[in-house]
């Protein structure tokens, strides 16, 4: 059951953070981006060094480096850790663990943009990230990174109240991160839409006249169900 393509991180705090991986095609839009803003840099320092004999080559191989490899990973490091391109595009790097990017991994995931890159015009790093539902580069999967939509960063927890109840069967993570972002829209939709999408996982709640000690008189619509189930999902998180 997927109703988006949502990963579900858990800081070591216990506190549950629903993530929206970014996915080939504003990645690479964001990477055009900068690619375009480090050609103009570059086209500047080369018109204003270039007549410069001897110590102006030796500045604008500095300037070349500076954009190709400090420019990503200062960025990166900065508040709101992306690049320009990425800002543009709603991008942010993040350690896929929900939690703020390392020094150490900005690093890692920038200069392994020589490997993403193989064999030629980033296939590899293409590639991956059209094999795997997290959208992760090669470097990204080394440094324990990952890009994600900034806006659809947000808690897991803010969920409508309902009394926490367990699903009938074991859930996958997969199944566990689409309940919870169902739950979490919950307010937001109508509760016949509700109905509808959680009767997607039916055979994943608990019976429609169940009750803890007992059963109910009355059916319960699917989507109180489900939210009671996202309900027991976070309680089992933060116990």
């Amino acid at each position: 059951m997927t109703l988006d393509t949502t990963l579900l991180a858990e800081t070591p705090e216990g506190i549950a953070i629903l993530l929206r991986p970014a996915g080939a095609v504003p990645r690479a839009l964001a990477y055009a981006l900068d690619m375009f803003i480090r050609f103009v840099v570059w086209a500047v320092a080369f018109t204003l060094l270039g007549a410069v004999k001897g110590v102006g080559v030796g500045v604008m191989l500095i300037v070349l480096f500076a954009l190709e490899w400090i420019y990503p990973i200062v960025f990166e490091l900065l508040p709101g850790a992306a690049t320009p391109g990425k800002r543009v595009l709603g991008l942010q790097v993040m350690m896929d663990t929900g939690l703020p990017i390392t020094p150490s991994a900005a690093v890692t995931r920038n200069l392994l943009r020589v490997a993403d890159f193989m064999p030629i015009a980033y296939a590899f790093g293409l590639l991956s990230m059209l094999l795997r539902s997290d959208f992760k580069r090669l470097g990204d999967i080394v440094a324990g990174t990952l890009v994600v939509h900034a806006g659809s960063v947000r808690l897991a927890g803010a969920l409508p109240q309902a009394e926490p109840l367990a699903p009938r069967v074991p859930l996958t993570r997969a199944q566990q991160v689409a309940i919870l972002h169902l739950a979490g829209r919950a307010r937001r939709l109508t509760p016949e839409r509700v109905d509808e999408l959680a009767a997607l996982a039916d055979n994943a709640l608990p019976p429609p006249n169940y009750a803890p000690g007992g059963t109910n008189p009355a059916p319960i619509r699917p989507g109180p169900r489900l939210i009671a189930v996202a309900q027991w999902l976070m309680g089992q998180r933060q116990a």
